[in-house]
């Protein structure tokens, strides 16, 4: 990254706010190309139930970080950081700018924030992973309790790859980093959010999921079945994906599966906002109301960019 090298925007808030659509034409506006910070939308396949923008509805603008892992692959916010810097670097060797847009807080500060990972071994790894099989995640999180009480009480039981992961790091390290960064940038950034109050945001995310049962969420999701779906760590825990395989396995009816992704969709809402707001670098403008409001959410958007001599 040269020092000359424009300030990298960011677009950022809960799920449903209308952050691709904003971006899409701040990107239009500002001759940039996006860089997807939705874990979710990583995955091939994934389209549906992550709300994906199509290829003819990016309408010509450069998108990265999509589709970049079968389903069967797990997320990693070291592998994120490191593609999704070199696509920064190659944004801006063409003398474009970069947007970065999406809803996983830790992917994005993992991007822009001073931000090092602890190092990994194979060896340990596939040891504890063992164990976990074999004896159940409950003992893991029980040593990891007694070790590092902190970190265990932010990770559930039954979530065995941070499990693994955080006594791996005890066993390499010999300390837990438990904590993230400092709000400090390791690339020139700027951040604005899109604010909507949950009473409104709650009736869009309702339609939003009633969408993706009728464009055919069920069938993606079997289709998804038989490229390893079921064995992927993270993409088979995905809002919208979980509940929906239980559906194919005849616990939960159309209905019930539709309400309960609805349900865990408003929650995720509810943790990205929580997220992003005590960040004190992030510039709040009020989400678009409906698709004609989109324009004007991006002036908001071009304001706090102007603001902030970024533009």
């Amino acid at each position: 990254m040269t020092a000359s090298a424009p300030a990298v925007i960011a677009i950022v808030g809960a799920t449903a706010a209308g952050k691709s659509a904003v971006a899409l034409d701040l990107a239009e506006r500002l001759d940039a190309e996006i860089i997807n910070a939705d874990s979710m939308q990583f995955y091939r396949g994934m389209d549906i139930g992550t709300a994906k923008l199509s290829v003819g509805e990016r309408r010509g603008v450069p998108h990265h970080q999509l589709d970049t892992l079968d389903v069967h692959e797990d997320a990693t916010v070291a592998r994120y950081q490191e593609g999704a810097r070199a696509d920064i670097d190659a944004i801006h060797a063409r003398g474009r700018r970069a947007i970065v847009v999406g809803g996983s807080g830790l992917y994005i500060r993992a991007l822009l924030d001073v931000f090092e990972f602890p190092g990994t071994d194979p060896a340990v790894r596939e040891r504890l992973e063992a164990r976990a099989a074999a004896e159940g995640p409950g003992i893991l999180h029980r040593e990891l309790a007694a070790i590092a009480p902190e970190a265990a009480a932010k990770i559930p039981v039954q979530n065995v790859k941070r499990l693994v992961r955080a006594l791996e790091v005890i066993e390499l390290t010999g300390t837990h980093e438990s904590s993230l960064p400092r709000h400090t940038y390791a690339i020139p950034a700027v951040q604005v959010g899109l604010q909507i109050a949950y009473e409104d945001l709650d009736p869009r995310i309702e339609a939003r999921v009633d969408h993706m049962w009728e464009q055919g969420l069920v069938d993606e999701v079997r289709t998804l079945e038989s490229a390893g779906l079921r064995e992927g760590v993270t993409a088979r825990r995905a809002v919208g994906y979980a509940e929906t395989l239980r559906h194919l396995d005849g616990e939960l009816t159309a209905t019930e599966t539709r309400d309960l992704i609805k349900q865990h969709t408003r929650r995720l809402a509810r943790k990205q906002a929580q997220w992003f707001r005590p960040d004190p670098r992030v510039s709040w403008v009020e989400a678009p109301a409906t698709a004609s409001g989109i324009p004007q959410a991006t002036d908001a958007v071009v304001a706090e960019l102007a603001n902030a001599h970024v533009i």
